[in-house]
Formats: structure tokens, sequence, C-alpha cells
């Protein structure tokens, strides 16, 4: 356990058990359980607090802890051996890290970070290997979530693969747009948006005010886009 993993503290009282069982119903392999078998899970799960800039695990901590988010923010991201940051994703509440502890003893090889102080609540190994024997169905809604996550990393290695930058922060807009809508919020600061599309903050910035010459977008704040033209953006 690194030492910033080591900061963190048990919850207590009973507003602390509130949260922690919400954590557990947040979850999506878990929330379709009975509340007596939530319950028997809550049981061997432990609260944890992480403060801002807190590490969660780093690479080279051993993966033996699935890690489910009640509240706060974190964000998964790699080093280059340049030092290059790669942002990987982000964790909001009742997504979780720590999976590939459920298959084998292994190594972390990123980096979990809480952006604010965030709320967890921690599994052992053992503990939900248990528990994917005894309820079959959390394996199915396990696999999933791991289709789920391919697809998003696909669609990452699609943004950066792109040549031009201009199109990768195109392209990640149209994809925006299609789920939300033509006004849109970032999910992510301009920064961690830069690290994603493997380009620069400065970058990002001067590529938004192109588009927005360009009348395909119009940013009313630092966070929220009006997409203008849908079909432009998909040319680029």
């Amino acid at each position: 356990m690194n030492e910033q993993t080591k900061t963190a503290h048990n919850c207590s009282g009973a507003c602390s058990c509130n949260a922690h069982r919400s954590c557990i119903s947040l979850v999506p392999i878990f929330n379709h359980l009975e509340p007596d078998q939530m319950d028997e899970i809550m049981s061997v799960t432990h609260p944890a607090t992480y403060k801002k800039g807190e590490l969660l695990y780093r690479p080279g901590d051993t993966s033996d802890t699935l890690y489910i988010l009640h509240s706060g923010l974190i964000r998964i991201y790699r080093l280059a051996e340049s030092g290059k940051e790669q942002l990987v994703r982000f964790l909001n509440p009742g997504d979780f890290t720590g999976e590939l502890a459920l298959f084998s003893e292994s190594k972390h090889e990123a980096y979990a970070e809480a952006v604010k102080e965030t709320q967890v609540c921690r599994m052992k190994r053992s503990d939900l290997q248990h528990f994917l024997l005894k309820y079959p169905a959390i394996s199915l809604k396990l696999l999933q979530e791991f289709s789920n996550r391919l697809e998003k990393s696909e669609r990452q290695t699609t943004y950066v693969a792109t040549e031009k930058v201009e199109a990768r922060l195109a392209l990640y807009l149209a994809e925006l747009a299609k789920k939300d809508g033509d006004t849109i919020t970032l999910p992510m600061s301009k920064k961690d948006l830069a690290s994603y599309l493997g380009t620069t903050p400065e970058t990002i910035s001067r590529k938004m005010g192109s588009l927005e010459d360009h009348h395909l977008i119009k940013q009313l704040n630092h966070r929220e886009i009006v997409i203008l033209n849908l079909d432009g953006l998909l040319f680029l």
C-alpha cells in the first residue's frame, strides 16, 4: 500500500453507514440484487475517503482491490516514458476500478487520482470472487461493463489515431452531441481533454477558436458548447 493510500480513513457513524449502503446500490454490477444480498456484500466492503490529489493506487502497487466510487471524481491516467501524461478515463459515482484484480494477481499500470474529495468502497479480490460464484448475475453485469469500457477505449484510440488535432476534437464533440444534443457540456477540463486527445491545452483552445470561426460551434463558457453544424464537424 502506498503512503497516500494509507491516508484514506474508514467512515463511521449513521451517515457514513447510509453512504456505505448507497455506494453499493449505485454500482451497476450490484444494484440489481435483492436488499439482503446487497447487505451481504456491504458487510465485506470498507468505505474510505481520499482528499483532492491523493492516489488510490499507482503503477507497481499490487492489484487486489475493487474500488467503487460513491462520491467525488477519480481520473485514471498513465505516464509515457517521456513523462507525458495520457488520460485514460474519469470515474463518476457508480463507476469502479481495479477490476483486473478479479482474474489474477497483478500490478497496477496506471494512476488513480482523486480530483476532489472522494469517497469509495473497497472490496478484496477473494470476497468479490466469492460473490461472482454465488450470484452469477454479477458476472453478466461485469461482462457488460467490460464491453462498454472496450467500446470507449476503441473510440479513444480512433481520436488519437486521427492525424489532425482539429479532426480529433471535431470527432469528440460530435460524439458528445450525438449523446447529449446540440448543447453539450465538456465532461473534463481543457487540460484533461488535451491529454485525452493526445495534444496540448493551448492547441485545444486554438482549435476550439477555429471551429467557432468556421461557425461549427459556439462556446458559451469554458465548458458549455453549442453545436451549430454537426455535419460540418463530421466532415472534418
